[in-house]
């Protein structure tokens, strides 16, 4: 456990006092090295700890908090009973066992995902009470191998579980909507029972250590007359929102874009290389305009392997090697960044703990 982690209920409390003192200026500034941050960077464990544990487990959730995550992370989808379950994807195959059980064979199709046709196992084929039959997996077996001896220990854990564990470890939970629209399209609408979970546990409050985040916008647009907890608009480096065909992140990151984003949103979830490109020292003007709009930024996503890191922080040729995680989470700080995803949360909170 690192000296650094507040309660996270104070996090939150000083995020929404900055979203609702921050003045922001006319224009944005011109982007500089050490921006600074409108609050104290958080630090959220992606999926957990998940270079140390298979991700979305409760063991990989535990082990973030105890290296000093403030949040920890659930991606959320849908069973066909309409319990939701941390999951990255509802597609299944990658990440359980699921593949290995005779009894689901015939459960195995082909489905078109935010138009994007993906074949396997899904979550909403499955009532709770099947899935949690499955047993957990490493997804990435061949860049972590040491994670694959946790393999089969651990069930695909419920939002509520996972709301019963932050709750207990005093961290908060930053759940990300996946696949909202198609969901909606199937007739199992993730809004309501998220929400409904939220209201269960007494955690729907703007002070309370809970983030909502999603890649499409109607559904944000929905939580915020829903729920009170502060909602982040997630934006990707390429492509743009499922639910908005015509609209790129592109334009959504421009100083326009960004102060509409702050109509419905409070935060800003980026991919870590549209605020420091790659190859570039000199951070983009994100950051300045997020900040300009009352807009926090979190960026995503800070592993250790050279294969997910610009080549000025890699070390020697193996893509699977580790590289200076330490370096790149202190140039997103100096960025002005105000919380970054780690799937290793040590790394990243002893640079924290020295700032």
């Amino acid at each position: 456990m690192t000296s650094r982690k507040a309660p996270a209920a104070a996090l939150a409390l000083a995020l929404a006092a900055t979203l609702t003192s921050f003045s922001a200026p006319a224009t944005a500034a011109p982007a500089e090295p050490r921006e600074p941050s409108l609050v104290e960077p958080i630090l959220i464990g992606h999926r957990g700890a998940s270079g140390y544990r298979p991700e979305h487990t409760l063991a990989a959730y535990r082990l973030a908090i105890a290296q000093g995550a403030d949040y920890i992370e659930p991606d959320l989808v849908s069973t066909k009973d309409g319990v939701l379950v941390a999951r990255h994807e509802n597609e299944i195959s990658g990440t359980t066992d699921v593949a290995d059980h005779p009894e689901f064979a015939d459960r195995r199709a082909t489905k078109v995902i935010d138009g994007r046709p993906v074949t396997g196992w899904f979550t909403e084929d499955f009532t709770y009470r099947e899935l949690r039959t499955l047993r957990a997996k490493e997804r990435l077996p061949q860049v972590r191998p040491d994670n694959t001896a946790y393999d089969g220990q651990e069930r695909i854990p419920t939002l509520d579980q996972v709301i019963k564990l932050a709750r207990r470890a005093g961290v908060g939970i930053y759940p990300e909507t996946k696949h909202p629209s198609y969901f909606d399209s199937i007739g199992l609408s993730l809004e309501e029972p998220l929400v409904a979970a939220l209201e269960k546990r007494k955690w729907d409050d703007a002070d309370d250590p809970v983030v909502i985040q999603s890649f499409e916008v109607s559904n944000l647009r929905e939580l915020d007359t829903m729920v009170d907890v502060p909602l982040a608009q997630l934006v990707d480096a390429a492509g743009g929102p499922a639910d908005l065909p015509g609209t790129t992140y592109a334009s959504m990151l421009t100083a326009a874009g960004l102060r509409a984003i702050a109509t419905y949103a409070d935060g800003l979830g980026a991919n870590k290389f549209v605020v420091l490109p790659r190859g570039a020292t000199v951070p983009t003007a994100v950051v300045a305009d997020a900040h300009a709009a009352g807009l926090v930024v979190h960026v995503w996503t800070l592993r250790l392997e050279n294969q997910f890191m610009d080549a000025r922080f890699r070390s020697g040729t193996d893509p699977n090697a580790a590289g200076d995680l330490a370096a790149e989470a202190r140039a997103f700080l100096d960025a002005g960044v105000d919380g970054i995803f780690s799937d290793h949360p040590d790394v990243v909170a002893d640079v924290l703990d020295v700032r």
